[in-house]
């Protein structure tokens, strides 16, 4: 009789992770996954300000140091330095779009993979898949906000990451900026990539998300289909401060 086939692990597993700050405890006991069995998919993360969501990025990225739990990336644990979630296939954007003023906007987007032999294609590739190829030699601080943020994600995308996280990809974007980023983080899916986002703009969540967690105060107060969350009663007091049913 073979043996049987070993599960596909998560392309992200969070478990039990807890995070303190002196006496504050920004997260307690937070539990999700995404891309389970290695699948591709969106999963959104929610809730108020000061809920927790960039804690939870900054613990799988490496940047904070989890006081309990684990995070995983494809079954292993994730590394503890920033430096090394490339080689993992993470890739993150950041709500400060972290760009480098004086750049370029191809001299920007080649950063994660310079050195690699086939970086300027790749680079040039990403750009095009954001419509940005016409920008390529124009400093990156002499663009419009909305278009600095495609340039964010075009350095993001250029690693050909296997897992995305995205910090708050739809803020300060107008409606027919947000209806872009949506076709794009749904082909980013479409061709493989997993992707764990923040966001406050409800819409966009509602329109891009397979699954959506919820946190509030630290912990994960609901997590289900952006219909399953929409009409839960957590949801609600998480958000507008009543005491759920």
């Amino acid at each position: 009789m073979s043996s049987p086939t070993p599960a596909t692990p998560p392309r992200l597993e969070v478990s039990g992770l807890t995070v303190t700050f002196g006496g504050l405890t920004a997260l307690d006991g937070v539990d999700l996954t995404v891309g389970a069995a290695g699948r591709a998919e969106t999963v959104a993360l929610i809730g108020p300000n000061g809920a927790g969501k960039t804690t939870v990025f900054n613990a799988v990225c490496g940047l904070v140091r989890p006081t309990a739990g684990r995070v995983r990336i494809d079954g292993l644990p994730a590394p503890a330095s920033a430096t090394r979630l490339l080689e993992r296939g993470l890739a993150r954007t950041l709500q400060g779009l972290g760009l480098f003023a004086g750049l370029t906007v191809l001299e920007n987007v080649l950063v994660p993979v310079a050195g690699a032999d086939d970086a300027v294609a790749a680079a040039t590739a990403a750009l095009a898949r954001l419509d940005l190829t016409a920008d390529a030699a124009t400093p990156v601080d002499a663009l419009p906000y909305p278009v600095r943020k495609r340039v964010a994600l075009a350095r993001a995308l250029v690693a050909r990451p296997r897992l995305l996280l995205l910090d708050e990809p739809a803020g300060g974007l107008g409606k027919d900026d947000v209806d872009g980023l949506a076709d794009v983080v749904r082909d980013v899916v479409a061709g493989g990539c997993a992707v764990l986002l923040v966001e406050h703009h409800v819409d966009f969540v509602m329109a891009v998300a397979h699954r959506v967690v919820v946190l509030d105060f630290g912990r994960v107060v609901a997590s289900g289909t952006p219909d399953e969350v929409r009409t839960d009663p957590a949801v609600e007091a998480a958000y507008l401060g009543l005491e759920a049913a």
